[in-house]
């Protein structure tokens, strides 16, 4: 199937298919077995966290933190986050 954008892709995800390229993001290969690219591992989870955003709640979604940062008065504080790809963990 052809997609004209993103976005089409997206609204046609079901919660299965979310699933399964979640697994392939974290495992790094598709159910058949074939290895990801990198392009296609950035695009899956891009496209995780788009269908995420739109379907789950905020305490549903890959990544969420309950109250991470509080400060001592329970004002919640920035803090900076690096994140850095399965390439660069060396």
């Amino acid at each position: 199937m052809t997609y004209q954008s993103f976005e089409d892709l997206i609204a046609t995800m079901t919660p299965e298919i979310c699933d399964n390229m979640r697994k392939a993001v974290e495992l790094g290969k598709w159910p058949d077995g074939r290895v990801l690219s990198k392009e296609q591992r950035e695009l899956c989870m891009q496209a995780v966290l788009a269908w995420e955003a739109q379907n789950l709640p905020e305490e549903q979604r890959t990544g969420y933190m309950e109250q991470a940062c509080k400060g001592d008065k329970g004002d919640t504080q920035e803090q900076a986050v690096t994140l850095r790809g399965p390439d660069t963990l060396q």
